[in-house]
């Protein structure tokens, strides 16, 4: 594997400003036609990617089913598609803008849960940080001041479900490899939302096919670049750039869907980003100390 960390930090970049207009995309089409079909029809696509790429590889499709743990495999990748129904639910709900800005306090939810979940050590220093964290979501909730929308709480919930979803992926890391993990997350995902999303099918009309087109696309290259961030530069350099994909998110939001940047959502979501930051330092400052 290539350590280049300047070439992975720019694909990490670009990754997270698709995945933006792939939200954008996803809002569009799902204020218009159910949502169940449009992450459907995206499942289908990526699923034929992932396919794809495991029959190019040696031993193809038997090898990238081989899995030590399948039943983890298939209830992340169950999980997964769940959680994109429930966070496009809420970019429709209550805005690209402030669902991201409830959204980013997943990886703080990751870290509470990763103890119980994964007997992982968490210390003092980051449990502040997760008390931080939710106070910058409960001034971007406002509760007693405001009711909390039901689009904020769907927000919350993919939150949870994504923490969830991570927190397996790290675990079946100790089990299977990279490619096995990628091929359940879209096999797995795509027969999930084929169950649900045949008995809500709508036929889409005129251009949306070319939008349903590029969300597709999106998607893939998105998730492509990604995989390629994280094989030319080491995970701990990369991930904190993640946290760019709420600043594109912002841009569409303002400038295509004529959301407003509220100062309580401006100031809850730097406060979460940044408790999020040093969680993940944290992390990464344990991980050296282990390896010393």
């Amino acid at each position: 594997m290539q350590n280049n960390t300047r070439l992975g930090i720019a694909l990490m970049i670009a990754a997270t400003f698709i995945f933006a207009m792939q939200d954008g995309l996803s809002r569009h089409l799902a204020g218009t036609y159910n949502v169940y079909v449009v992450v459907m029809l995206r499942y289908w696509f990526f699923a034929s990617f992932v396919i794809f790429l495991s029959m190019r590889r040696e031993d193809g499709l038997r090898r990238a089913i081989r899995s030590q743990v399948p039943l983890v495999q298939i209830t992340r990748g169950v999980l997964l598609a769940l959680e994109i129904v429930v966070t496009v639910a809420a970019f429709v709900a209550l805005g690209l803008i402030a669902a991201h800005a409830i959204f980013a306090v997943y990886p703080l939810i990751a870290a509470a849960l990763s103890g119980p979940v994964l007997g992982e050590k968490v210390g003092w220093r980051r449990w502040v940080a997760i008390g931080v964290g939710f106070i910058g979501v409960l001034i971007i909730l406002r509760p007693g001041i405001t009711v909390v929308s039901p689009g904020a709480l769907l927000a919350l919930l993919a939150a949870f479900m994504f923490a969830i979803y991570g927190l397996l992926t790290r675990y079946v890391a100790r089990y299977d490899r990279a490619q096995t993990s990628f091929f359940y997350t879209g096999v797995a995902g795509a027969i999930t939302m084929t169950a649900i999303g045949l008995f809500h099918w709508e036929m889409m009309v005129g251009f949306d096919w070319v939008w349903m087109g590029l969300l597709c696309l999106s998607s893939v290259s998105a998730h492509f670049l990604l995989i390629k961030a994280y094989e030319a530069a080491e995970v701990s350099a990369v991930q904190p750039f993640a946290y760019l994909q709420l600043v594109f998110v912002s841009f569409v939001g303002v400038l295509i869907f004529n959301e407003t940047l509220e100062a309580p959502v401006v100031l809850g979501a730097a406060i979460v980003t940044a408790a999020g930051l040093f969680t993940f330092w944290r992390e990464r400052a344990r991980r050296k100390n282990i390896a010393v």
